[in-house]
């Protein structure tokens, strides 16, 4: 049964959520400010987060900004419809995906697992080769850590699973909408920056490499190539 944190101060929406989320078979927990969500967010263990980014005390921002300076926990924000700014600024800080508001129940269960698979190692992922090295990098697949020169760095769970897809098909051409799809479980839209972003994120926190080449070249408007 996986933990599910929900930081939202709409009373009436959380408890729908609330209904919703535990006929789904869900743990749940709510929070109903920033500072309350954070607490329960730093000295709890949750398998995923739903934060609202309009809350009292903290706003979502500064909820998920402190969050990541200790774990990297999935989180899905709630977002105002329209307010792309908003969902820029939530994957830059380190969100796993976004959600418009209002929104239908089936999509928010199915962000849901697609973000919980991403994070959690089925059986036949355990049987496979646990540990994988690509010249400097090493990706430990078992917990879901990166290495580079033995070196941790941490990733989230998206950004993780980005840089499997990428590094495994290395020298070749993987479009945006296969990423999409594989990735963040979702057919790509018109004007939605989120797989940018996450991408944006990683290519951060890549140390260069010692010959100087990028990792990831962009091929624009088609996809990207991770340079073997």
């Amino acid at each position: 049964m996986s933990r599910i944190l929900l930081v939202d101060d709409d009373a009436g929406l959380s408890e729908l959520l609330a209904q919703l989320l535990v006929l789904e078979g869900f743990e749940l927990t709510q929070a109903f400010d920033g500072q309350q969500g954070l607490d329960y967010a730093q000295n709890q263990d949750f398998d995923l987060i739903l934060l609202d980014v309009m809350l009292p005390k903290l706003n979502g921002f500064e909820v998920l900004r402190a969050l990541r300076t200790q774990k990297q926990t999935p989180v899905l924000m709630l977002t105002a419809r329209g307010d792309e700014i908003d969902r820029v600024v939530g994957l830059e800080i380190g969100a796993d995906d976004y959600l418009p508001k209002p929104f239908n129940d089936r999509e928010l269960i199915a962000r849901m697992r697609a973000i919980l698979r991403r994070s959690v190692l089925t059986q036949a992922d355990k049987n496979e080769q646990v540990r994988l090295d690509f010249g400097d990098l090493s990706l430990d697949q078992a917990r879901q850590e990166l290495y580079c020169n033995e070196q941790l760095i941490i990733l989230t769970g998206t950004e993780f699973s980005l840089l499997h897809s990428l590094i495994t098909q290395a020298g070749d051409l993987v479009t945006k909408e296969q990423l999409s799809e594989t990735v963040l479980s979702k057919k790509l839209m018109p004007f939605d920056r989120s797989l940018d972003m996450h991408l944006s994120n990683l290519r951060k926190k890549l140390p260069e490499r010692s010959d100087g080449r990028p990792r990831v070249k962009t091929i624009r408007g088609k996809g990207y190539i991770w340079i073997p």
